[in-house]
């Protein structure tokens, strides 16, 4: 296929799924580890983690349709 606007979508989709991962691992990691360690944790703390969780997956399960497979059919 031709490149004709210079942008990697597979390295963009690849790099986005990893970075969801990264979150959702984080997320998760540290609110189990957390409660394991200290038992109840802030509501912040809880909040925070939660919501690194689901960015974390909704941006893991999104980018490799959407630069995988939308933006390159929409070229």
């Amino acid at each position: 296929m031709a490149h004709y606007s210079g942008r990697d979508y597979s390295a963009l989709a690849k790099t986005g799924f990893f970075l969801g991962l990264a979150l959702f691992v984080v997320g998760t990691g540290s609110e189990l580890i957390g409660h394991a360690m200290f038992g109840s944790l802030p509501q912040w703390e809880n909040t925070l983690f939660f919501a690194l969780t689901i960015i974390g997956f909704a941006i893991g399960f999104a980018s490799p349709f959407v630069f995988g497979i939308i933006m390159p059919l929409t070229e």
